[in-house]
């Protein structure tokens, strides 16, 4: 029978492949014949025919090189001969087998990365980012690619993770989702949008941009091929797999799979009984010779062979346990025996017989009857009909059909349990007469069908009723037998035998597989269900005899032969001996295969160039096997072989491929792999000690190579190997072997040190935490390694001290890593000016932030148990960190303060690390800067003092925009714009700032002095220091100088304003300048600032905040008096020169006289009220100035109230020493016009009605009330001018 999975074509290929590999010329003789050859190599079979190898050229011509390519060849020759070997080994595991399943609970791998998938990735990314993609995304997504793809995609971490095979697609896109994670929780919230939502769309989006235009579906139809090795395999595909692990050819396999006879179960259970009856002399062999390894004790060798014993033993019970109708629907009845779950021992000869009553057959018949042919004397249209039955069981009847057309096609299904049944099929016609009870039979015909009986339809004769013309009635029928799947062959043959068949007779034989070990010869008769007798198959062996004298019947012989027991069976034809040798041989379990005589009598007459006709297919593969020099490793005897080296070989050449292929393993077998090694050790008794042994070494190499291997696997390997060596296995204490021991204790070595080698590099074996707990599992197997015996837990103290020593290490690898990323060695040797050694050390100490923080978020949780020592490898690392950062420090010169920035960029990471604030680095930072800080404090004070005295030596009180109001909602400049050298007299303002309030503030210099005040408090809050002492006193420090820089500009202001007024006008020309108004908002600053720049938080320390409170406040109410005491000085002046017309004065009488004499000639002007009107002019001036200048409206209302007060005292104090005199009517119209417009002024100025009607202020107006009523009667009235407000004087 062909393989199941070959075609036609593959037939064709094959034996076009076969013409090729007989024409092939042999070149330069280096050609070895693929007949039986000896196997040289390790652990093969010593053939029984030596080959003759090609003689080897004379040394006269042969060169060196021509030695080199023979045994080149020669060794090649072996290596495929060793692997055809193999694969005949693990087909047969993969044919049949009984111990393994291929495991369904295996973690499924994901499809790796390549190098040129990786690269296709990055560049997707970066058309992403480039705006080539339509995926609508907006600024903070973009961000989190933008870092995603800098800090991951770019990395050289990632590289190398994908060159060791260990990087899959869920691996990127987990670490992306962590990446975004973060981000996502520190965005503000949105009403209506979840963050859960958020994150879902940015992933969607993220999948998008990695797929690029790949169409999903495609992907996922070219996936579902390479997706197989991880799911469960057929037995096609594990064939196909394992040809691809062990090189072997499509035409080998089909050669080895057809003379193998793989499809054939019986054959495959037969060949197991064989190799476990094998592996039991085996046992007994190296008992009896004495040739045991070597054990670490003595004790261990009696131990040695009951091991392998029950090794044995329990295959034998997991066959017995295999149903024999495998995958039929029959199931076999259990064989009745007493131990028959007991462990089954071969070498028991007094085992229970069989009875016949254990034999049990079940057969389904199929009879179709077709048509019946010579009915002639029945007229055509009467009625005829057939039945059917099987002896013994029920009756069938077909349809009705005429006589003139009886056909059928009708099909009637039986089941028995004798193997010689009989069928009787009758011919009925339906009876005509009134009385007739019962239909006619016509004819009836009775068949004996076997098994092997004919299945097509044929006709039979009818024997034909009494009483019916047609003599020649047939009837065409066909009857099916289906054999059961525990008969195994039957048929007749001829025997005779010691015990049973004692007569030499032809009989119908059966063999019948009762159980996977018991097989019986059974004899039956005609209708019967039991065997007449039977012949039980154990321990005999079979095999072809020539014909024997004296035995009339049979053509062809063979026997089956047992210690005082033949029995002789004969067969008419050759092909049917050979069916029955070869299904005997398998029952039987026998080592010996029996080789038919006639065969290789036929074979050798004919060339064996062309099958024979009468041998069955099963012979002919075997021949073409032969042919192409296949038959020695199907024929070989498996128990020969040094299967531990066959199964390292077939474990290593596994892994390799596993490796290779499409998914990021990390050196687990996939679930059909791990089904063929398990089947392959169980059955060909691979110790598991060995294997794991193989195991870890392989996988050593590999990690030591650069690949990545899951530590959790090496884990489960060396756990098994460290319980196997000390004894402490969990099945019992099995035999360990010297070698063995060794072995481990080397493997053990080599892993520690690569352990402690992958802990070293934990930032580079296992970047950005991938694969997913890898390094947790490592520093757990590492702990494992540490341990002198299985039970005994390793100090504490003493894994810390490796794992330090580890850590320790990781600090100067990484930090050199990163140095050499960053470049700064290239620096070394060459002139490097101090600012580009301080830019490289900032951007260094940003990696070295960025490699502790993912340090933190990437591999904390693995360390969790160490966290100490992660500080303490954080620590280091900044140590290294701290010699570049020292000597860039050092070349800075005096009194450069760039190098701010770098503090502020370290301190800001390590003073929010709970474990690195005022750690041993944060300390020696602080340290370094201390004296920094407080020399640049000094200097800007200084700095600050000069810009003072000089800025308000060239003060022009011009006013200047606002600066200070908004300082905190600006970005202040960075220290190197603040700070200034010691010589500069003073810093202007900015100018980015002036455009930042449109209302006019105070002098250049005051806002110069708050502006630079700020920013000095601004920069040294934002270094944050960490220790609270120092930080105490920088504050204080600061707002000291603040509260004397303010109090010393107060005091020049004051003085500055005094002097202004006294050089100013004393008369109504004066009109209130601007640098007065501005003098106001410096003092209007001073207070606002003062209460940001001199508050202290402390309770009793606000007093330096008050102080200059106070002083502000004192010297606000003494301008405001000295420009009261100004305005009256000029009311003074008017009224001086009203004083002029008082009466009795020369004046007044004079200018009396004059009037009045040039009044009677000419039409005399009276006196202007010019006075009055400059007067009114300056005050509404000054007002308005006022109010619209000075920026703080409670001094502009004290000034108002004090000003209105003092002028009208002044009047009334004017008028009171003027009691006794009558007023001149120019005097009293001057000052009616004055009081009136000055009470109306000041009331449209908001001073209160309390003030403005004050007692003073009614006797004034008293007093000009009565004048002008006075002056009125006297003087013939005062045109238009009065007090009274209901007049319409402007």
């Amino acid at each position: 029978m062909l393989d199941p999975s070959s075609s036609e074509e593959e037939t064709d290929e094959i034996l076009e492949e076969e013409r090729k590999v007989v024409a092939a010329p042999k070149v330069g003789g280096a050609r070895v014949s693929p007949s039986r050859t000896s196997e040289s190599s390790v652990g093969l079979q010593p053939s029984r025919s030596s080959n003759v190898r090609p003689s080897s050229p004379s040394p006269s011509v042969a060169s060196e090189k021509e030695k080199e390519d023979l045994e080149k060849m020669q060794r090649e020759e072996e290596e495929r001969k060793k692997r055809l070997q193999l694969y005949v080994f693990v087909m047969r595991c993969i044919a049949y087998p009984f111990n393994a399943k291929q495991p369904t609970d295996m973690a499924r791998r994901q499809q790796k990365i390549s190098k040129q998938q990786l690269q296709t990735v990055k560049e997707r990314f970066q058309s992403f980012l480039n705006g080539d993609t339509q995926i609508v995304a907006d600024e903070a997504f973009i961000n989190a690619v933008q870092s995603y793809y800098e800090v991951f995609l770019k990395s050289d971490r990632v590289s190398r993770m994908v060159q060791s095979g260990g990087c899959s697609a869920a691996d990127s896109r987990e670490v992306f989702k962590k990446h975004i994670e973060k981000r996502v929780r520190s965005l503000p919230e949105i009403d209506g949008l979840s963050k859960e939502t958020v994150l879902s769309s940015w992933i969607a989006k993220f999948d998008t941009i990695y797929r690029g235009e790949e169409d999903p579906r495609k992907h996922q139809q070219r996936m579902t091929a390479s997706a197989a090795s991880e799911l469960i395999l057929s037995k096609d595909q594990l064939y196909e797999m394992f040809q691809g692990i062990l090189g072997i050819k499509k035409f080998e396999h089909q050669l080895l799979y057809n003379a193998c006879q793989l499809d054939n179960p019986d054959e495959q259970a037969a060949q197991i009984r064989r190799e476990l009856d094998g592996r039991l002399q085996m046992a007994d062999q190296i008992a009896r010779g004495g040739k045991f390894p070597r054990f670490v004790s003595r004790e261990m060798e009696a131990m040695y062979i009951e091991e392998l014993k029950s090794s044995v033993n329990l295959l034998m019970a997991n066959l017995e346990s295999m149903p024999v109708s495998k995958g039929g629907e029959f199931k076999l009845q259990k064989l009745k025996r007493g131990h028959n779950t007991s462990i089954i021992d071969m070498g028991q000869e007094d085992e229970n017989q069989l009875s016949k009553s254990d034999v049990v057959l079940s057969f389904t018949l199929e009879v179709v009857i077709m048509e019946v042919q010579g009915l002639k004397s029945l007229a055509p249209n009467r009625i005829v009909y057939c039945t059917m039955e099987v002896e013994g069981g029920q009756k069938l009847q077909t349809d009705q059909a005429e006589a003139s057309k009886p056909t059928w096609g009708t099909q009637g299904d039986f089941t028995t349990t004798h193997p010689l049944p009989a069928v009787k099929v009758k011919l009925f016609t339906e009876s005509t007469g009134v009385l007739a009870l019962e239909d006619k039979e016509l004819g009836r015909v009775v068949l004996h069908p076997t098994p092997n009986s004919p299945k097509q339809a044929e006709l039979h004769k009818m024997t034909v009723s009494k009483g019916c013309p047609d003599s020649d009635l047939k009837i065409k029928l066909a009857v099916r037998m289906d054999k059961p799947q525990n008969m195994k062959h039957c048929g007749y043959l001829w025997a005779i035998g010691k015990n049973v068949w004692k007569r030499w007779k032809k009989r119908f034989f059966v063999l019948v597989q009762v159980s996977q070990y018991t097989f019986a010869m059974c004899s039956y008769r005609e209708k019967k269900a039991e065997p007449v007798e039977l012949l039980q198959l154990d321990g005999y062996t079979v095999d072809y005899t020539d014909p024997q004298p004296g035995l009339d019947g049979g053509r062809t012989f063979f026997n089956a032969v047992k210690e005082g027991d033949t029995v002789i069976f004969a067969s008419d034809d050759e092909q049917d001996r050979i069916l029955w040798v070869q299904a005997m041989y398998r029952a039987t379990g026998q080592s010996h295969k029996p080789v038919p005589p006639t065969q290789v009598q036929k074979l050798n007459a004919k060339g064996g160039t062309a099958p024979q006709l009468d041998a069955p297919i099963s012979q002919f593969y075997a021949d073409r096997a032969q042919k192409h020099g296949m038959d020695e490793f199907i024929s070989a005897n498996p128990c020969s072989f040094d299967h531990a080296s066959l199964f390292e070989m077939l474990q290593r050449l596994t892994l390799d491929h596993r490796l290779n292929d499409s998914y990021s393993c990390l050196g687990w077998f996939s679930p059909g792999q791990v089904f063929v090694l398990d089947e392959y050790c169980a059955r060909n008794g691979v110790r598991g000690c060995h294997r794991h042994l193989c195991y870890l070494r392989d996988l050593l190499e590999r990690a030591e190579n650069g690949a990545m291997i899951d530590p959790t696997l090496l884990h489960y390997s060396f756990a098994f190997c460290a319980s196997h060596v000390h004894g402490n296995r969990p099945d019992g204490i099995g035999t360990v072997s010297v070698d063995e021991k060794e072995r481990f204790e080397g493997i053990k070595d080599r892993l520690r040190v690569l352990l402690e080698n992958q802990i070293t590099h934990f930032r580079y074996c296992f970047p950005f935490g991938r694969p997913e707990g890898a390094l947790k599992a490592t520093l757990s197997l590492l702990e494992r390694v540490l341990m002198k015996d299985i039970v005994t837990p390793v100090p504490q103290e003493e894994v810390k001290n490796v794992i330090r020593k580890c850590l320790e290490q990781a600090a100067l690898v990484n930090y050199q890593r990163l140095s050499e990323y960053a470049k700064v060695e290239e620096n070394v040797g060459r002139l490097v000016t101090p600012a580009k050694k301080l830019e490289d050390t900032i951007r260094l100490a940003e990696l070295v932030i960025e490699v502790l923080q993912q340090n933190e978020e990437h591999h904390a949780e693995a360390f969790a148990w160490w966290s100490d020592l992660m500080v303490e490898h954080a620590e280091t690392f900044l140590s290294l960190y701290a010699v570049d950062m020292d000597a860039a420090l050092e070349v800075q010169p005096p009194d450069s303060w760039d190098s701010f920035p770098l503090f502020q960029l370290l301190n800001d990471f390590l003073r929010v690390d709970y474990n690195l604030c005022n750690g041993k680095f944060h300390k020696h930072l602080q340290d370094l800067y201390a004296p920094l800080v407080v020399r640049y404090v000094d200097l800007m004070e200084s700095s600050i003092a000069q810009s003072i005295h000089r800025g308000f030596e060239r003060e022009t009180w011009e006013p200047v925009k606002s600066l200070t109001s908004n300082l905190p909602i600006v970005n202040l400049p960075k220290v190197p714009n603040v700070a200034v050298p010691v010589n500069l007299p003073s810093f202007s303002t900015p100018a980015w700032m002036t455009a930042m309030s449109d209302t006019d503030n105070g002098s250049g210099t005051s806002e110069d002095l708050f502006w630079k005040l700020d920013a000095l408090q601004t920069f040294i809050r934002d270094l944050h220091w960490p220790e609270e002492e120092f930080g105490k006193h920088l504050e204080t420090r600061l707002k000291l100088m603040s509260s004397d820089m303010i109090e010393s500009c107060v005091k020049r202001t004051r003085a500055a304003f005094e002097a202004k007024l006294q050089r100013s006008s004393r008369t109504a020309d004066f009109r209130v300048p601007q640098s007065i108004c501005t003098m106001f908002n410096v003092m209007v600053d001073a207070r606002a600032q003062s209460a940001k720049l001199c508050a202290m938080e402390l309770g009793q320390e606000r007093q330096y905040h008050s102080q200059i409170d106070n002083l502000i406040e004192e010297t606000v109410k003494e301008m405001i008096t000295l420009l009261v005491a100004k305005f009256v000085v000029i009311l003074e002046s008017v009224l001086a020169k009203l004083s002029r017309y008082d009466e009795g004065t020369l004046f007044s009488s004079f200018l009396s006289f004059t009037v009045k004499a040039a009044s009677k000639y000419v039409d005399v002007p009276k006196p202007g009220m010019d006075v009055a009107d400059s007067y009114v002019t300056f005050v509404r001036h000054s007002q308005d100035m006022l109010r619209d200048k000075v920026n703080e409206e409670m001094y502009i209302e004290r000034l108002f109230d004090q000003w209105y007060t003092s002028t009208m005292n002044l009047l009334g104090t004017w008028l009171t020493d003027r009691m006794d005199l009558q007023l001149h009517v120019y005097q009293l119209k001057i000052l009616i016009r004055i009081v009136k417009k000055k009470y109306r002024d000041f009331r449209l100025q908001g001073v209160l009605d309390s003030t403005l009607n004050s007692k003073m202020y009614d006797t004034v107006r008293n007093r000009l009330m009565l004048e002008e009523a006075t002056a009125s009667v006297r003087e013939g009235g005062m045109q238009g001018i009065s007090m009274k407000d209901s007049d319409t004087e402007d």
